[in-house]
């Protein structure tokens, strides 16, 4: 310690020259780092979409759900999956163990469902894990004016795709609401019978019709020549004219109609649009990528003509937003903390000194994330805030004790040495165990160590290069600012010594009322409702139309397109967006919906009161009787499982499973704070099976041709003049408008033609709409949204209320959700907090070599749960899984003042009593515990004031719990570490006040002159 010390005086220049690199590599590593709003972290699941036009939920389970389920059953660290069948789509999510390699374990998942067999008109599955760098960055609308046609408008888009994609850091861009034009092939069943055309025939109009091969080579007239055939068909009127039989054309039994569709709907402000999502590659920064897809968006809306660019939402503006707010607390924690140590040294050198390890600090900080290669998000930044406060703590020991040294004794540089390394070992351990709090982070696994670790290694910088700026810096600033200056002598508060004294006297009337006051706080904190995280803004608003599922797509539309239009007459929107059904690009990173649902997302303009309009969506809901409408505030940065409570029942006998979740969700209803309670089979749906009858027909055979006769068949593409392929759908001939025309449908038999009803039989069922498959077996999901705040409380009800049914056997039900999660959570930071406690006990020990003086100091760890459950009270604001995080930070913060204290003690030990180095060491050493506690504290009010980022550790819950918790444990500390330090030494110090006791009588008698009693023979 002392060769550091000395070492910084006598390389001034060094030193000096090291401040200015320090502080310009901070600079330079503020404007080279990414910025992003979440660090990259990998989601532990891996997400199989497929999408079947024209298959019905049942069929998706058996022919597509099921053989992926079983393909990836032995996958190396799957823990669980989740699958889900409905009209038209399959999903199936994976999840894996926290500690598995997920670009491996999506690798694995690739090839085992590669290897799947799938149906006819199933396209190929999309495989994507996600991870917090795919979130999105930019969206943007495409509009097109009614002078572009379709050619214009495909140019257009393919040269938009291309200028997007050539920006520097885009990562992926994908595209909903794409135009699908198509040729519709429409047969007519009195023409085909009266030419005598099967309808088999018109399946293969197309084949072999289009063709471009070389045949060979030759030469001919004396040249080396290559001999090619060529077909093209381009146009409609070149379709009809192809032969369906000997002397019939197909536009003879069929018209041949060209329709502009759309891959799903996707509307702006009323008008047809495509919207293209932008993603950030990992390592861009997403600031700059979002500038260059807004500049690039400007400049294609003008350079091509009927092209209208729109950026509907930008993450990047949220992430400047969120990283300028954190910074702006950042400062404002600086300046207070500034501002308190003015008014206790009452020096403004000694002020100027002790600030300069903010920006040193900082600036190496910056360097030291910059070579970690972590990028600048709210949750470093958070770290940044939350050690701002500690910055100087290190600085006002140092600074203080060189201040007090100069009261009482002339300026030299070897006082400015003495007094640092009078300090320098508390000052040291006590970074070092706060140290040791965030360090332990890295053992978590997952997602969880990927959001905490750069937190923690942010505050580990911080805190490690306030130290070095503490034993270097300030000693050397410090003896060239006091140098030649007189400074008034401070005396210690007598006032509070003979206080601590008094209490030393009477221990146990302190130490009762502190066991009193934490037993009390434990029961209050324990009948705590715990919260979920708030991840809500009102930047946007978020609706949806969810009908049954039974629902036409022309109903679907049409009431959409009402709601659009009371949506966009509301004051405050600044555009609607409408979407309904699933796109090949959303399926390509799981996004897929019901597609009887439509879903609205309203911009809001700035100052506007979404709550307002929120209510006012909701009042609509009369207009709308066969759909459920919801509204919320959304954030482009919320996730996460909310505040809602899943109960899964599963087993092998679905009959069994769904009444034994019935009974489930009959004893959930009356729970109280419970908001509401659904299920994933309460949407059913209207089936009809023809049962067959294996002796008169063959099941497969029936199927097929079913399947062709009611379901549209692609039978080839066209090529259009400009190079365009376009599909050529044949519509189905069969229509049945109603359940009377099923029996009279006719299909071919070994016997020949034959109506369905003489081989087979319909069956109507009720069935649900969407099946759901858990680890291979059917399984239904209820979820239950709780109240937020009570969403701990709530969690347990619900799980009491779950294992109060009795599930037949062969049935589980399991407790699930945010409050699972939570208490996962919970635990996995108390693990955290344990460890942490036992290193930073492991520090002190040898710090102080010796195991009951560090115990003595361990129990601030108490007290400062005192302060933290009091200040969770007084502000009425609800725990979080942040106010346990701040809980976790306390470990560390806490025992910096005791250490300080009871360094001074060790150190007066040497010349004093047990009891007089208490006193002495309480009255020297209070000023700076008081100056670094306050320090901290309005370092940190920023984040109680200030508006918490969505989606960050760092919020007002773990504020008030540090703040609440270093206060009471200051104030605590100076009177109940001396009272347990005493009494872990009580006949130590007992024999030292006996002794002192009567070597005081002695000299009392010397004084009055009375001869010392001696024995006589």
């Amino acid at each position: 310690m002392r060769s550091l010390i000395e070492g910084a005086f006598r390389n001034k220049a060094a030193v000096i020259l090291c401040v200015i690199l320090v502080l310009g590599l901070g600079v330079f590593s503020y404007s080279k780092l990414p910025m992003e709003f979440l660090p990259e972290a990998d989601n532990p699941q891996v997400t199989i979409t497929a999408i079947g036009p024209g298959y019905d939920a049942a069929s998706m389970e058996t022919l597509v759900t099921k053989p992926m389920e079983e393909a990836t059953a032995g996958i190396k660290g799957k823990t669980a999956s989740f699958a889900s069948s409905g009209d038209s789509y399959s999903q199936i999510n994976l999840s894996f163990d926290s500690s598995t390699d997920m670009k491996q374990a999506k690798i694995d998942v690739d090839r085992a469902i590669a290897a799947v067999p799938l149906p006819e008109r199933v396209g190929a599955p999309y495989v994507v894990q996600l991870n917090t760098s795919m979130i999105p960055i930019s969206w943007v609308t495409l509009t097109y004016g009614d002078s572009l046609d379709a050619a214009h408008q495909e140019q257009a888009q393919k040269e938009i795709m291309e200028s997007f994609q050539s920006i520097d850091g885009i990562g992926s861009v994908t595209v909903s609401g794409r135009p699908q034009p198509q040729i519709r092939i429409v047969p007519d069943a009195a023409k085909l019978q009266e030419k005598g055309v099967p309808l088999q025939a018109l399946y293969a109009v197309m084949n072999g019709r289009s063709a471009s091969a070389s045949v060979g080579s030759g030469i001919l007239d004396g040249a080396a020549v290559n001999l090619n055939v060529s077909s093209v068909l381009h146009d409609e009127a070149a379709l009809k004219k192809l032969p369906v039989a000997a002397g019939v054309a197909l536009g003879e039994v069929a018209s041949v109609e060209r329709e502009s569709g759309r891959e799903n709907i996707s509307r702006i402000d009323g008008k047809d649009a495509m919207v293209l999502t932008f993603t950030k590659a990992a390592g861009a920064n997403a600031v700059d990528v979002g500038k260059q897809v807004e500049q690039k968006s400007e400049q294609l809306s003008k350079e091509i003509p009927g092209v209208q660019l729109r950026v509907l939402m930008s993450t990047s503006e949220q992430v400047v937003h969120s990283v300028n707010s954190m910074m702006r607390e950042v400062l404002m924690g600086a300046l207070f903390a500034t501002i308190v140590i003015l008014v206790f040294m009452r020096n403004f050198r000694a002020t100027l000194v002790t600030i300069v390890s903010i920006p040193l600090s900082l600036g190496l900080t910056l360097y030291l994330l910059d070579a970690s290669g972590v990028t600048l998000n709210i949750l470093t930044l958070g770290g940044v805030a939350v050690a701002v406060g500690r910055l100087v703590d290190d600085s006002i020991v140092v600074i203080e004790n060189i201040f007090r040294r100069l009261q009482k004794e002339p300026f030299s540089p070897k006082l400015v040495i003495d007094a640092t390394r009078e300090v320098g070992t508390a000052i040291t351990a006590s970074t070092l165990t706060t140290v040791a709090v965030f360090l332990p982070m890295g053992l978590l696994r997952g997602s969880l160590q990927s959001f905490l670790l750069p937190f923690a290694l942010t505050v580990t910088y911080s805190l490690l290069s306030s130290l070095l700026v503490a034993l270097t810096v300030i000693p050397l600033m410090s003896s060239r600012m006091f140098r030649n200056v007189r400074i008034a002598e401070h005396a210690p508060s007598r006032r509070f010594q003979k206080i601590l004294e008094w209490n030393l006297r009477r221990k146990w009337v302190p130490l009762t009322a502190a066991v009193i006051l934490l037993a009390g706080s434990i029961g209050a904190y324990a009948a705590m409702p715990k919260g979920a995280i708030d991840s809500s803004d009102a930047s946007n608003v978020s609706i949806t139309l969810a009908f049954k599922a039974d629902a036409t797509q022309a109903h679907l539309l049409e009431e959409g397109k009402k709601m659009e239009t009371f949506l966009r007459g509301l004051d405050g929107q600044e555009w609607v967006y409408m979407s309904a059904g699933n796109s090949s690009d959303g399926a390509r990173f799981g996004e897929i919906s019901s597609p009887t649902q439509v879903t609205f997302l309203l911009g809001m303009k700035k100052g506007a009161d979404a709550e307002a309009v929120i209510e006012s969506i909701k009042s609509k809901q009369s207009d709308y009787p066969d759909a459920e409408l919801t509204a919320s505030a959304m954030s482009l940065m919320s996730g996460g499982g909310g505040s809602q409570v899943f109960v899964d029942v599963a087993g092998s006998d679905l009959a069994a499973v769904s009444k034994t979740a019935d009974e489930v969700m009959a004893r959930i209803k009356p729970v109280k704070d419970v908001l509401k309670v659904e299920s994933n089979q309460q949407e059913r749906k209207q089936v009809y099976t023809l049962e067959v009858d294996p002796a008169q027909a063959k099941a497969a055979e029936i199927a097929q041709q079913l399947q062709g006769m009611l379901n549209p068949v692609p039978v080839g593409q066209l090529t259009e003049a400009d190079g365009r392929q376009t599909p050529v759908i044949l519509e189905p001939m069969l229509k049945p408008e109603k359940a009377s025309d099923l029996p009279g449908l006719t299909v071919m038999t070994d016997a020949g033609p034959k109506q369905v009803s003489a081989v087979a039989q319909w069956k109507k069922e009720e069935k649900a709409a969407v099946s759901y498959l858990k680890d291979g077996k059917p399984y239904v999901r209820i979820t239950a949204s709780a109240e937020p705040s009570r969403l701990s409380i709530v969690g347990a009800d619900i799980k009491k209320a779950a294992e109060e049914v009795k599930a037949p056997a062969g049935v589980k039900v399991l407790v699930g959700g945010a409050s699972s999660d939570q208490s996962q959570d919970f635990a996995d930071l108390g693990m955290i907090a344990l460890v942490s406690i036992g290193i930073v006990y492991l520090i002190m020990v040898l710090t102080f070599k010796t195991l009951r003086a560090p115990l003595a100091i361990m129990f601030t760890l108490p007290l400062a749960a005192i302060g933290a459950v009091l200040g969770l009270i007084v502000t009425q604001v609800t725990p979080d899984f942040t106010a346990m995080f701040g809980a976790l930070m306390l470990i560390g913060i806490v025992v910096t003042n005791a250490i300080v204290l009871i360094d001074r003690v060790k150190q007066n030990e040497e010349r004093m009593t047990i009891r007089e180095a208490l006193l002495e060491a309480a009255g020297t050493r209070m000023r700076p515990i008081l100056m670094t506690a306050v320090a901290t504290v309005c370092a940190m009010l920023p984040l109680v004031f200030g508006s918490s980022e969505s989606g960050s550790i760092v919020s007002q819950s773990l504020a008030i719990v540090v703040i609440g918790g270093l206060i009471v444990a200051t104030v605590l500390t100076l009177i109940i570490v001396p009272c347990i330090y005493e009494l872990l030494f009580f006949r130590k110090s007992a024999r030292q006040r006996r002794d002192a006791a009567a070597t005081a009588a002695a000299g009392q008698a010397s004084a009055a002159g009375q001869p010392a009693v001696q024995g006589t023979l």
